[in-house]
């Protein structure tokens, strides 16, 4: 399946964005919800998210050694990249964050076949101020990763870009709630 972004608003308007009264995660209350694991695991959801973001890839230069991101949000988005970049023969690889290092074994924050010196992109779902994202890239580099980029499905707008520009990264999304009519609350 070939990137759409028509075909990816389709999507989203009909599974994803929830109107109404909510509370998010930051406890700010908002007029909408988007819930983009509905899209990350729903089949024609994840070729089209996939698609977009390795196309987003691609377009910036080198292909990098890999992408993740903070589990359990990053994790299909990176599994249907990984997988979409293995169809096409790309030596793309994925990892994930834990939230916290593993209590056992090697201990680790960062799981996957990644080194340290090696340049990564952190994959997101829904951009607002773009906390969970900077915990993932903070792991990564604490790992000792290089992080080039980060790409998110939807940004809400709300302070993300701003966030990972005061820490020299570039936030690309493959929408924004302004292709919902919706403008930042």
């Amino acid at each position: 399946m070939a990137y759409d972004k028509q075909d990816l608003l389709r999507l989203l308007e009909s599974e994803a964005l929830q109107r109404g009264e909510f509370t998010l995660a930051s406890g700010k209350k908002a007029s909408y919800y988007l819930d983009c694991r509905r899209i990350t695991l729903h089949p024609q959801g994840a070729n089209l998210v996939a698609a977009g973001m390795l196309e987003t890839i691609q377009a910036s230069g080198d292909l990098p050694a890999a992408v993740g991101g903070m589990a359990i949000g990053a994790d299909p988005i990176t599994a249907s990249i990984v997988m979409l970049a293995g169809q096409q023969e790309l030596p793309l690889k994925g990892f994930m964050v834990r939230k916290e290092p593993k209590g056992h074994g090697m201990g680790r924050q960062v799981e996957g076949p990644v080194e340290a010196g090696q340049e990564v992109v952190i994959v997101e779902d829904v951009i607002t101020s773009g906390g969970s994202a900077l915990k993932a890239v903070d792991a990564a580099e604490a790992f000792g990763l290089k992080v080039r980029e980060v790409i998110g499905i939807i940004d809400r707008l709300a302070g993300g870009e701003e966030a990972f520009a005061k820490r020299g990264l570039t936030l690309k999304t493959l929408t924004t709630i302004r292709d919902f009519g919706i403008e930042p609350e």
